[in-house]
C-alpha cells in the first residue's frame, strides 16, 4: 500500500507538469485531483496511438513483418483491436461493471475487420476510459477492486498506471510497421 501512495504521487506530480496551473487560469483555490491528471496523461496517449492507428492506409491495416523472426506477431489491426478491448476492460474494472459493448477476448472483436470500424472501435474505448479515470478521486484511488486479469484484487491506481503505459507497448510496433511501409508516424511529422 506504501508503494502505491508513493506512486500516486509521483504520478501526480509528472501529470501535473503539462496541466495548466490555476493560478494561471485565473483560478487559486483549484488543486489537481487524480482524476485531472489521469485524464490529462490518458488524452496524450490517445493523441498519439489514435493518430498512429489512423496513419496506416485501408490496403495496409493487416500488414504484419514477415522478414526474420516475426513469426506470430499480431499484426497492425490486432494491435489496435487489442488496446481497444484492454481499454474497455481497465475502464470497466475501473467503474465496477461489465465492459458497454463486447470486446470479445483480449484480442477484441473478430467481427471487426475494416478500417473505419476499428478505429471507431479503439476511439470508443478511449472515451470510455476517459470515464473511468474521471471517477477516480482521493477516497477510491487505493480501493481494492477486483482485477479484470484473473482472480486477484488491484487498485484503481494500478489499473490506471497499466492503462497510461500500455498503450505504448504496443504504439512502439505500430511505429515501426508504419515506417516499414514508408510512412512516417504523426508524431515525428515535421521534426
Amino acid at each position: 500500500m506504501k508503494k502505491e501512495v508513493v506512486m500516486a504521487i509521483v504520478l501526480l506530480a509528472l501529470g501535473t507538469a503539462g496541466l495548466p496551473t490555476a493560478h494561471a487560469q485565473g483560478k487559486t483555490d483549484q488543486k489537481a485531483t487524480f482524476a485531472a491528471v489521469f485524464d490529462h496523461s490518458l488524452s496524450g496517449v490517445e493523441n498519439e496511438f489514435v493518430s498512429a492507428a489512423e496513419a496506416m492506409p485501408d490496403d495496409k491495416f493487416n500488414f504484419a513483418p514477415i522478414q526474420g523472426e516475426f513469426k506470430g506477431v499480431r499484426t497492425f489491426v490486432q494491435q489496435i483491436k487489442h488496446v481497444a478491448a484492454v481499454n474497455y476492460m481497465l475502464g470497466a474494472a475501473i467503474l465496477g461493471e461489465k465492459p458497454p459493448v463486447n470486446v470479445g477476448s483480449e484480442n477484441g472483436p473478430d467481427n471487426l475487420t475494416s478500417k473505419a470500424d476499428v478505429v471507431k472501435f479503439l476511439k470508443d474505448s478511449f472515451t470510455y476510459l476517459h470515464k473511468a479515470v474521471n471517477s477516480i478521486d482521493e477516497t477510491n484511488v487505493l480501493e481494492k477492486i477486483q482485477s479484470p486479469f484473473g482472480s486477484n484484487k488491484t487498485t484503481r491506481l494500478a489499473l490506471t498506471v497499466i492503462a497510461l503505459g500500455h498503450p505504448f507497448d504496443h504504439y512502439g510496433q505500430m511505429v515501426e510497421y508504419l515506417r516499414m511501409n514508408n510512412i512516417v508516424p504523426p508524431a515525428s511529422r515535421g521534426q
